[in-house]
């Protein structure tokens, strides 16, 4: 998928330029991000559809508002738009292919705003089932708590390390 249609506007604050290669997707996505923490509302869920591909057809209100893209720009947008380039590429990799198998995923995940922040959740990912045939996947995700958040900072720089010296 071309990526070109969602370029993350370069922030006024201080920011750093990253060329990620999104899971599955060809060529690269500019990215810029700032070390900004959007704090998750207490109590708010974040809830998402895709389509097969990882295209996004449902946003509630709450995803939309921490995402910081609108409705319009993100509905039809690929679900990487969000990734963070700390995350690895590893729990991507397990939540395809758990997903591939019918199962739930779940996972702590750092995700990236349009503005360059970036905010925490704990996904669960499930397939959309219809007489047996997977037709798209939905996505409830809810505030981790600061020491989940901590502790999976730790693993995915360990993780993030790693991949890029090639072990």
């Amino acid at each position: 998928m071309d990526m070109s249609r969602w370029i993350q506007p370069k922030p006024q604050s201080e920011s750093t330029e990253y060329k990620i290669k999104h899971y599955q997707q060809e060529g690269e996505s500019t990215v810029y991000v700032t070390n900004q923490e959007f704090p998750y509302p207490d109590g708010a869920l974040i809830v998402s559809r895709t389509d097969l591909d990882g295209i996004i057809t449902h946003a509630n209100d709450v995803f939309v508002d921490i995402s910081g893209w609108t409705r319009d720009e993100i509905i039809g947008a690929p679900h990487c738009l969000l990734r963070h380039p700390d995350m690895p590429k590893a729990p991507f990799a397990d939540m395809w292919a758990t997903l591939q198998r019918k199962e739930r995923w779940y996972g702590y995940v750092k995700n990236l705003r349009k503005d360059g922040g970036h905010y925490w959740v704990y996904a669960t990912v499930i397939p959309n089932l219809r007489q047996g045939k997977v037709i798209g996947y939905s996505s409830i995700r809810r505030k981790p708590s600061r020491e989940k958040v901590n502790e999976m900072s730790a693993k995915y720089a360990e993780m993030l390390k790693s991949e890029q010296e090639g072990k």
